[in-house]
């Protein structure tokens, strides 16, 4: 290797790479994007369509079917989803994984823009909203109070919010769970009867007073001033003071007639921290960003905000991401302190001058990986620190086989510079080889395709950005620093340690392999037979996607039945809070009611407001996953079959967003039979052990209360229908005629309606009446019926085809992999009607999409690594030999999943995938030296024996340091991952116990051709 041989003799130049490389590296490590998760795209978009009044059905047909056929129509569509229901439409576009976000939201606008004018025209809001996964908030403030009216307390949100805004690295500063300010205007209808007015006379008055019309601009002389005209209202006077109705010398005031105050619109969101009223404040941060360098920002700005807070008002930061990836950063740093220590360990056969020159060569590694992943556009988070970890047992590989070498070669009396350079030129070649053949085997991990290969990428790429790091280094600066620091061995076989355990190696190994090579059809008998029966444990290990997360958080959801009110769900969330206050361990917990807490997961979206929901958000005091899901199982004994309520806790998962681990979709077109069908399936899995909280939507109807009005008596008194649904809206929710602007710039809605307090009941039928065409006004019971009646079904469209889902959760110690199955069997079985059939969704579905894409890139890995040692050896046989070693990992993995209870999840796939690019390096180096040692002439046996002692050492260091490295992550116990790490323990110790003697007897098996040197011929 030229490139060894360049930087011995030119150490000056040597010693300023060294420099550079370790300032570049720091710089990285202390500049790079911090966070706790990957950041992943999202090109999926919500078209949102509120047309009041109108039943799902109808906003199918006017509304839904039109807007799906015209989206249906963009590139790229992935799948369209719609929910319909009274009023109200969601559609979710969701395009192909590789489509621009930003490009794809503005086709998604440019299309319902088009589509406005020909939409009906009762249409009140229609917008689009953009789903962003680095919206996740990292920051969640309550302000408390028992006493302190909302009006205050949105006062000093706003305070925050604005001071929050001004940090350039924040974004999404929003406030939550207080009811907006309004001016209401509680309206008399007797009083209004008696003067004979009519609604909207009312309306129309206050509309015009409120009316601002510019006077346009005169010129005088020189001078150009614009006119001023009566404007906005100024003041609640004002408003008090319209003039309504003047006749005879009479002037009806809008104060004769009705109370006009600040009040509080409907509550629709109550919020608490541990039990007590609170609003809260949340904010996220921007893309790029380091989480420490925010916090360090926004930390000053809450203590400043903190002391101006009224006593009546009490502060807490109920999150803040930055102390959890504090806590698993710091988590990380002890690993890698342990992990080097394990290292440094398995160094001591080498000596210690050997061993400084391997450990000088692992911040140096570091430091061009972390560079590299820098340059990439990777942030350092959990993953991309696991990956960090995993390459540190492997970058010392290189190092260590050629530090191994030269010593080697010092030992046969080269001296230190010759000893460099003559050695890295033997072993280059291979070490190349290995660390391709590394490359090659996490390439498929780089390219997977979706969401979960974005979740996932900042693994492998630390791990191949490391390892290309190791191999520039172990060829450079490690001959550099071996020719200044090793020195001849005082004994020609090495230290104390080297020496026993060459006597071990001389013992035991050399009596097996004689045995093995022996009795070679045998021995491979044996290896193919451990091979099988490992295969055939694969099933009982079984296989999942994503495990759940190990961070001390989930969510409690209360969901009570359709039509239940805002305040029957409370108190259902009170009684949650009071089993809560008798936990221990508890960190705190943020109760949501009428809506989902604000999002600070990255694959939980906030659940929009919903009277029948509530979402208690609780954080655990750091306790290890097993105990989480513990104390998650014990609270799910306290809440099953709670009455009039289904009450659910549930964990956190990683990977991309899905419903639920299990979900059924079934598609037909009759509503009815869609239903009956639903109930079926739910049956099914519930019946299925192993499921828990199975959702079917459609369980129960909701009730609402329709006004029958009587068209011939209204006909006849000359009420328009218009007239009436007007007057029912101002009696029940109020209608908004304006807006009133203060001095400072705040801004209210002016709202007409009945005297009323928090809520409105159904007493303000008996207050309502209606004018009449000859100016009287007529009580709305003598015009119509208020009945209560069952809701038409919601609606849902998958690809414009109706559908339902059902979802069930995984109970804990059940694989969803085996759950599925098993529903799926019995669903096989099940008798669909024609035109109705079933898919399944959740997990299934999405591992579908995470590994659909896998194949293309296995087979171009495949022949990447044959090509890579099809050039190295030159031969077919040898690159056989090579790959033989990987089912005899395949053994070790699937044994040490199963011992450990854990499965074949997406991370321990990885490490299945990563374990075939460790095997193969070591198996290089053994098949490289029995053809270098065969070159120079040594017959086949004598050159398998022998090579299977010399590389024996440097095998089982490797070896030891890769399993030294991984031990911390094993010992984390994570459930995403720990399988990884066991996956490559287990596989390096089988196969470095049983390629020993397979490779050899392979190699004896079938030896590949090899062309003897003329000089080892001469010898010869």
């Amino acid at each position: 290797m030229k490139i060894a041989e360049f930087s011995v003799k030119n150490y000056q130049f040597t010693i300023i790479i060294f420099i550079m490389v370790l300032a570049l590296g720091l710089n990285s490590l202390f500049n790079m994007p911090r966070g706790e998760d990957p950041t992943f795209k999202s090109p999926q978009f919500g078209v949102v369509v509120v047309y009041p009044g109108t039943s799902p059905t109808d906003m199918e047909e006017l509304v839904v079917d039109p807007l799906e056929e015209k989206l249906n129509e963009l590139d790229d569509i992935k799948n369209i989803r719609a929910d319909i229901d009274d009023g109200l439409a969601v559609i979710r576009v969701e395009f192909t994984y590789d489509a621009d976000p930003d490009k794809k939201y503005d086709e998604v606008l440019r299309e319902i823009n088009n589509s406005r004018s020909s939409l009906p025209e009762g249409i009140i809001d229609l917008h689009v909203q953009k789903f962003t996964p680095s919206d996740v908030n990292i920051l969640q403030v309550a302000l408390i109070s028992e006493t302190a009216p909302y009006k205050v307390l949105e006062k000093q949100a706003e305070e925050l919010q604005e001071r929050l805004e001004k940090i350039k690295s924040l974004k999404n500063i929003d406030t939550w769970a207080f009811p907006e300010q309004q001016v209401r205007i509680s309206v008399d209808l007797g009083k209004m009867a008696s003067y004979r007015i009519g609604l909207n006379k009312v309306l129309g008055a206050i509309q015009s007073e409120n009316a601002n019309i510019p006077g346009g601009s005169i010129e005088a002389g020189t001078k150009k001033f614009n006119v001023k005209t009566s404007g906005d209202y100024a003041s609640i006077d004002e408003i008090r003071n319209t003039v309504i109705q003047s006749s005879g010398g009479q002037t009806i005031y809008l104060k004769d007639i009705a109370d006009v105050n600040f009040n509080y619109e409907n509550e629709s969101y109550l919020a608490r921290l541990n039990g007590k009223r609170a609003v809260f404040v949340t904010a996220s941060q921007k893309d790029g960003m380091n989480i420490y360098h925010v916090r360090d920002q926004v930390n000053p700005v809450l203590e400043a905000f903190q002391k101006t807070l009224p006593a009546t008002i009490q502060y807490e930061k109920s999150f803040d991401q930055s102390e959890s990836v504090a806590h698993r950063l710091s988590g990380f740093t002890r690993d890698f302190a342990i992990a080097i220590f394990l290292v440094l360990l398995t160094l001591l056969p080498l000596g210690f001058r050997a061993s400084v020159v391997v450990m000088i060569s692992i911040p140096l590694s570091l430091a061009i990986g972390l560079a590299l992943l820098d340059f990439a556009g990777f942030s350092i988070n959990q993953l991309s620190i696991v990956g960090l970890v995993v390459a540190l047992g492997l970058l010392v590989d290189d190092s260590i086989v050629v530090v191994e070498n030269i010593a080697r070669y010092l030992r046969m009396g080269y001296r230190p510079k010759d000893a460099a350079i003559a050695a890295t030129r033997q072993i280059g070649v291979a070490v190349l080889g290995c660390t391709a053949t590394l490359i090659f085997a996490f390439l498929p991990l780089m390219f997977l395709p979706e969401a979960a290969g974005d979740f996932i990428r900042s693994l492998p790429m630390a791990v191949v950005t490391t390892v290309l790091a190791s191999l520039f280094v172990s060829l450079t600066i490690v001959p550099f620093l071996s020719s200044l620091i090793l020195k001849e061995e005082a004994h020609e076989e090495g230290n104390f340690f080297l020496r026993g355990l060459k006597q071990l190696i001389g013992g035991s190994y050399r009596q097996l392999l004689n045995k093995a090579i022996a009795y070679p059809i045998a021995t491979l008998f044996i290896a193919l037979a451990i091979f099988v029966g490992s295969l055939a444990l694969v099933p009982v290990v079984g296989f999942s996607l994503f495990p759940k997360s190990d961070k001390p958080q989930f969510l409690i959801t209360v969901e009570t039945p359709l039509g239940t009110s805002l305040y029957e769900t409370d108190r259902i969330a009170r009684e949650v809070e009071k089993v809560l206050n008798t936990k221990k361990g508890i960190k705190n917990y943020a109760t949501n009611v009428g809506r989902g807490n604000p999002r600070i997961y990255y694959n939980v979206i906030q659940k929009n407001e919903s009277a029948n929901f509530a979402e208690i958000f609780v954080q655990l005091e750091n306790m290890p996953p097993k105990e989480i899901e513990h104390f998650v199982d014990e609270l799910r004994v306290n809440f099953t079959d709670y009455p009039n309520a289904k009450i659910q806790v549930k964990q956190f998962e990683q990977g991309p967003p899905i419903d639920a681990p299990i979900a059924i979709r079934i598609f037909g077109e009759d509503l009815d039979s869609l239903r009956s069908l639903a109930f079926k399936v739910e049956h099914i899995i519930k019946n299925t052990p192993g499921t828990i909280y199975v959702e079917n939507p459609l369980t129960t109807l909701k009730t609402d209360l329709q006004v029958r009005i009587n068209k011939d008596k209204a006909g006849i008194l000359g009420i328009p229908v218009s007239e009436i649904d007007r007057t029912i809206r101002m009696g029940i929710a109020g209608l908004p005629v304006g807006m009133f602007r203060q001095d400072n710039g705040d801004e209210y809605q002016i709202n007409v309606s009945l005297p009323r307090g928090n809520r409105q009941t159904m007493a303000a039928f008996d207050q309502m009446y209606v004018h009449s065409g000859t100016g009287t006004l007529v009580p709305l019971r003598h015009l119509a019926d208020v009945q209560l009646k069952a809701s038409p079904t919601i609606v849902r469209h998958y690809d414009k085809d109706r559908y339902v889902t059902v979802n069930a959760f995984v109970r804990t110690g059940y694989l969803t992999d085996n759950v599925t199955t098993e529903i799926l069997q019995k669903l096989d079985t099940f008798d669909f009607p024609d035109g109705y059939r079933y898919m399944p969704a959740g997990e299934l579905e999405s591992r579908q999409e995470s590994f659909g894409g896998l194949g293309t890139i296995v087979i171009v890995t495949v022949f990447g690594i044959l090509a890579i040692l099809i050039l190295e050896f030159k031969t077919f046989k040898s690159t056989l030999i090579v790959l033989s070693v990987i089912p005899l990992g395949i053994i070790g993995a699937v044994l040490m999943l199963l011992f450990t209870g854990n499965s074949f999840s997406f991370t321990a796939t990885i490490g299945l995938i990563a374990l075939v690019g460790i095997e193969i390096k070591n198996s290089i180096l053994l098949v490289d030296y029995t053809n270098q040692l065969r070159q120079n002439g040594m017959g086949l046996d004598e050159a398998i024996q022998e090579a299977g002692e010399t590389r024996f050492i440097p095998i089982i260091l490797t070896t030891l340091t890769a399993i030294g490295g991984l031990i911390p992550l094993v010992l984390e116990n994570s459930p995403l991952y720990s399988p990884l790490a066991l996956v490559i323990i287990g596989g390096l110790i089988s196969s470095t116990l049983l390629t020993r003697v397979v490779t050899p007897v392979l190699y004896k098996l079938l030896p590949p051709r090899v062309e003897v040197a003329k000089e080892a011929a001469v010898l010869a």
